[in-house]
């Protein structure tokens, strides 16, 4: 899944998701310590035993001068394409929200490449509002 959703990725937007070689091997030592952060969320959702979706969220600092300190951040949500449409990532989505919630955590962020409207569905479907646009430059 991690393959799927990093060739996505750079389809979408090479200059922003130019990856290295073999990105599943770095992302899944990045997602093994995530998976053991008290304060990350690691989900994952099956069907039949089969696992077809993941999310992956983080608590992050605020910059100081906003009087938020922290909040958490939904990195990657993938769901295979057989069983989109289904509402899975909206319950993955409404799960992280709960357990920032138990952590206490008061705001909750997820990010999306600009090409990837499907993705902002579930997350709108949650609760969530755009909140700023991202713009760049490539220099050569």
């Amino acid at each position: 899944m991690v393959s799927k959703i990093a060739a996505l990725h750079e389809q979408w937007d090479p200059a922003k998701f130019g990856y290295r070689k073999y990105p599943e091997q770095m992302y899944r030592g990045w997602l093994t310590a995530r998976s053991t952060d008290q304060r990350g969320v690691f989900l994952v959702g099956d069907r039949e035993g089969k696992l077809v979706a993941f999310l992956v969220a983080t608590v992050e600092k605020e910059i100081p001068i906003y009087q938020l300190t922290e909040f958490g951040f939904i990195h990657d949500i993938w769901v295979e394409p057989d069983y989109r449409h289904e509402g899975i990532a909206r319950q993955l989505v409404m799960l992280a929200i709960e357990k920032f919630r138990d952590m206490g955590i008061k705001q909750v962020r997820g990010g999306t490449a600009a090409a990837n409207e499907p993705a902002r569905n579930p997350l709108r479907s949650c609760g969530m509002r755009p909140s700023t646009t991202e713009m760049r430059i490539v220099m050569d």
